[in-house]
Formats: structure tokens, sequence, C-alpha cells
């Protein structure tokens, strides 16, 4: 019997996506064992690890198309069950104050990372996706900024392990640093929240301070979570007007452009994040059960785990050394940044008495 194309790339996937699925199983039981680290920040680890491996190249070809899938495919669909965690009347009881102070942090944080990024002429988009991740959600602001700027895989990857770098660094530090600043529980919160890049991350740093601080922090992580879609739009928009300049300017010398003349363009706002959209606002309007959401935090976690997977197997660890210096030195500015300025908004937030945080 012949078998069909999908059949055939669906057998070609599974090598792949089986060792995605193992290493994410993997991932548990690390993150089981060693609650301080992030089942997803482990799974980035374990992909690049696997590029380490002495025989990797001898199954690289047999796993590579399913790995492919993960990384893009299974990242997108993690986003969107993202947007169950998220209720924009939790958001509103934060009050404007905060509010206003967390799209400050995300705006702020971006434009500087992403100037910085410039200034230091790192290669590609890695510029607006060390931004986003460092801005936003980390490895899943990488993964949604990638699809509208048309990233390569070879952009996305040292972003994704230097959000992971940065975000296992930030659960060591900032519960050391606690006690200097005299933080009390729902503060030091609000500072995780505010400034930790992956929500893992963040719940692995606050849970050190107690319930309250994790309640906070998870709060004010979500929030920066909702900034996805809108600066996701805004980068699609940048985009699509840079296709246009460039169509122009391709047509004006005469030099012939691919597709009978026809430029793709990416979505301003990608399917996957009008999904973000739809479950957020499910999330908040739908009375859903607690099963079901349960369901959807299990099914999001599986998705970025396997994603994230994927993303570390690409990582090359030579070429990363060789050429991710400069790379380095915006993510650790951009991580102080952010810190810096969410520290401050803590303190403006006890001096105006934020009931949010008392």
């Amino acid at each position: 019997m012949n078998n069909t194309p999908a059949q055939t790339a669906f057998r070609r996937n599974i090598p792949g996506l089986g060792l995605a699925l193992g290493a994410f199983g993997l991932a548990l039981i690390i993150s089981f064992l060693v609650p301080a680290i992030p089942t997803l920040t482990a799974c980035v680890v374990l992909g690049i690890l696997f590029t380490a491996l002495p025989w990797r190249h001898a199954v690289r070809a047999e796993v590579k198309p399913g790995l492919a899938i993960a990384a893009r495919r299974l990242l997108r669909i993690g986003v969107v069950l993202l947007g169950f965690k998220l209720s924009l009347v939790n958001i509103a009881e934060l009050g404007w104050l905060v509010l206003g102070m967390i799209v400050a942090i995300v705006v702020i944080t971006f434009f500087f990372t992403w100037g910085l990024g410039r200034m230091m002429r790192l290669p590609g988009q890695q510029s607006v996706l060390i931004a986003a991740g460092f801005s936003i959600c980390g490895a899943s602001a990488i993964g949604a900024m990638a699809g509208v700027t048309r990233a390569k895989d070879s952009d996305t990857a040292t972003p994704i392990a230097l959000v992971t770098l940065c975000g296992t660094l930030a659960i060591a530090l900032l519960p050391a640093l606690r006690p200097l600043l005299g933080l009390d529980t729902a503060e030091f919160g609000m500072w995780v929240g505010a400034s930790v890049h992956d929500v893992g991350q963040v719940v692995a740093t606050a849970q050190i301070a107690g319930a309250t601080a994790l309640a906070v922090a998870v709060v004010v992580k979500l929030t920066r979570v909702a900034m996805l879609a809108p600066m996701v739009a805004l980068a699609g928009v940048v985009a699509a007007r840079v296709d246009r300049k460039e169509a122009a300017a391709a047509a004006a010398s005469g030099v012939p452009v691919a597709d009978g003349g026809a430029v793709k363009r990416p979505a301003i706002l990608p399917l996957f994040v009008v999904g973000f959209l739809a479950a957020v606002l499910v999330r908040t309007f739908v009375p859903v059960s607690d099963g079901f959401l349960e369901v959807a935090s299990y099914g999001q976690e599986l998705m970025l785990g396997m994603a994230l997977f994927g993303l570390g197997a690409a990582i090359n660890i030579g070429n990363l050394i060789r050429t991710g210096g400069r790379s380095l030195v915006v993510a650790l500015i951009s991580w102080a940044f952010i810190a810096l300025i969410s520290l401050g908004a803590v303190e403006i937030a006890r001096a105006a008495g934020v009931a949010a945080l008392g």
C-alpha cells in the first residue's frame, strides 16, 4: 500500500516528536527532584545538552523534522493555551497605578533592549527577539515575535538560551537580595512578577517567599503576558512596512522578486496570537471548570516544553561561544535594567500605599 504525503510526513516527524516528549518527561522528573529548576528551563537545557552528545550526528537526520515541528507549531499551540491562565478580572484588581507601571516596564525594557542590540550590531533578528523575551514573557514571546519577523531558527535559539540563563540566575539571586532590600512578601512578589522572564521561572522564584508572594507575582507576570498581543501586532506592522519598502526598492532597481512579483508578508496579528486573545476572553467571560483549566495548564506546559527542547537542540554550542558574546552582554544588561526599573516600580507602589501590595 502506498502512503499518502500526509502519512509520510507524519512518520518522518515521529522520531523527533518522540524525543521531545521523552525529554519533557525527563524535565518533569528533574523539576520534581529539584523544585528550584522549572520544567521548561530544564527542557531548554536538555536540548542544549543533546547537541553536545558525541553520537548526535547519527540521529540528527531522523529527529530533525519532528524537532522542527515541535519548535514552531507546538510553541504556537502552547502560546494559545497560555491565554487560559489570564483573566482580565485579575488584571483589573491590580489597580490603574500598578497596571500603568507594568505597561511602562514592558515598553521601556523592550525598546531599551532593542536599541542596545542594534547598537551592539547583533545578527539577524536577535535584537527584537531578545527584547521581546526579556520584556514580556521569555521563550513564549520570543517564539511569537519570531513568527511575525520571520526570524531564522539560528536567530531564535540564542535568545532562548539567554532568557533561560538569566531567568535561572534570577531564581537564585532575587531571593538572596530580598532581605537586603527590605521587601515584604507582597512587594517581593511584585518585583519578581515584573522582572523575571518565563512564568515557570516566576513561580520558582516567588514561591520561596510564600503563598502571598507567589499570588502577587503570578498576577503581575500574567499582566505582562497580556502585552504579548499588542507588542507582536506592532512588530507585524513594522515588518509589513519593511517588506513594502524592500519590494518597492527591488521594483525600482529592476531586481526580480520571487513568486511572480508577490512578496509574502507576515501577518500583522498571526493566527496563534488571535487564539491567545480568544483564550483570554474565554477565561474572563465564560464560566469554565477548574478541570478544564487544569488540563489546559498541563497542555500548555507540555507543548512549550517539547518546543523549548526543540529550540534548545538547535543551539550550536561552538557557534554560541564564538558569536554569542555581544548577545550575552545585551542580555545581562537588559536583565539588570528590568530588575532595577521593576524595583523602582515597587518603591512607587509602596509609597502610594497600593492595596494590591497590602
